[in-house]
């Protein structure tokens, strides 16, 4: 059946979630499809920055630690992503960077696994993840720390008694996979090894239950569908029944017990506050905390039909636009197995990608040859869709991405 324009003027029309779309500031002329990426600027966090800058650093200085809850941030914002996350508030802390929430939940899952030292992950995934597990290796040497990659089908049939922690991300970052979060943390479980789950490309953009899949530790970052800014803090999850075993490496100051006795020895802080460190960057986390109030109010069902529905309407109108010339489809075809974004494969996908760009179409490219198009529900219209296939399939006829100025790599696709 041949989809109008018209057709997703009427979606756009009866959309439950289109009044967030004002909540964000989003540059005229532009079709932004890449808040997998990056999301965009919510309005509030200029006015919430300013203020923090005006106000709370500038009039009432040190004292906001305390009388403007400073020291509080990590917390709150935690509370804030446990109800997107399904874990519980005293489970989940915002803290660092996706990298350093690895490394430290990857080493306190080894210790708590004595006698197993294998890591099993995929090939392709995260390359972060990947590092900070090698850097473990090369740390503690190959005899306590081996990386296993296995192929996506065979990850159930590799969990063995030399196993210590299963790490994936849970919606893939090139192709939108999902994973059975719960079927594989359940294989993982049967032999005794622990779970880590990556929720980079999940949180606040589908349902996520960490409580009911029975996770272990996740991780993931402020930036993509959490609209917290570029570079925002990061999450961790530790389940509660770990979380006086869980020992992290980097034992700072903020994840002592009493930071501000000043003790010459560590003790750890009971619970979620063990895995802080240092001190926590103030401006960011308040900007993570104001994307993070927006996140909160969506309802995530609304949010995944939406998202599932963007991604199938965009998959059927780049064919029915491009027709044979249409990128091939990477992603899965089902909606209920894809992440929110649909990632398609070309020869020429960079050039391709800044083709679009330069007509105000942002997607962004990953090697060697996959086009990424983020489907986030909250500012993403339908008839944003249309427009992008649109531009694509005219990009595509004319041949324009040949253009010398398309070809030239940049520092950052």
């Amino acid at each position: 059946m041949t989809i109008t324009r018209a057709d997703l003027e009427r979606l756009d029309a009866d959309d439950p979630l289109a009044p967030f779309r004002d909540r964000f500031d989003l540059p005229d002329g532009v079709i932004y499809l890449d808040g997998n990426s990056l999301g965009p600027l919510p309005r509030a966090t200029r006015d919430r920055l300013r203020d923090v800058i005006d106000r709370e650093w500038g009039r009432d200085l040190i004292r906001s630690w305390t009388d403007n809850d400073w020291i509080g941030l990590p917390a709150r914002c935690g509370a804030l992503i446990a109800g997107l996350i399904g874990a519980a508030p005293d489970e989940v802390v915002a803290a660092d960077s996706t990298s350093v929430n690895v490394f430290k939940l990857a080493a306190a899952a080894l210790a708590m696994r004595p006698g197993r030292r294998v890591v099993v992950s995929e090939p392709g995934n995260f390359p972060t993840d990947l590092y900070m597990v090698q850097g473990l290796a090369d740390l503690l040497g190959p005899d306590r720390v081996e990386l296993r990659l296995v192929e996506r089908d065979l990850l159930t049939a590799a969990m063995g008694p030399d196993v210590a922690l299963l790490l994936l991300t849970h919606v893939h970052y090139k192709t939108g996979a999902v994973h059975d979060m719960a079927g594989l943390t359940a294989a993982a479980h049967a032999v005794g090894a622990l779970t880590l789950w990556d929720l980079a490309h999940s949180a606040g953009a589908l349902p996520v239950d960490l409580t009911a899949a029975k996770a272990d530790f996740a991780v993931g970052c402020g930036y993509k569908y959490l609209n917290g800014g570029p570079g925002a803090p990061a999450f961790l999850y530790v389940a509660r029944r770990h979380q006086e075993a869980a020992r992290q490496p980097l034992s700072g100051w903020m994840g002592h017990a009493a930071p501000f006795a000043f003790d010459d020895r560590y003790a750890p802080a009971p619970g979620i506050a063990r895995h802080l460190c240092g001190t926590p960057p103030v401006l960011s986390m308040t900007a993570l905390e104001e994307g993070l109030k927006i996140a909160a109010e969506a309802d995530l069902a609304q949010v995944r039909a939406k998202s599932m529905r963007l991604g199938d309407l965009f998959v059927s109108l780049v064919e029915q636009m491009c027709g044979p010339e249409a990128p091939h489809l990477v992603s899965p075809r089902d909606g209920a197995l894809r992440g929110s974004q649909v990632s398609l494969a070309h020869a020429d996908g960079y050039a391709i990608v800044q083709a679009l760009i330069a007509r105000g179409v942002i997607g962004d490219f990953r090697a060697p040859d996959v086009l990424r198009f983020g489907m986030a529900p909250l500012y993403v219209r339908h008839t944003d869709i249309w427009d992008a296939a649109a531009h694509l399939a005219e990009v595509l006829r004319t041949g324009e991405h040949r253009q010398d100025r398309f070809q030239a790599r940049k520092a950052v696709t």
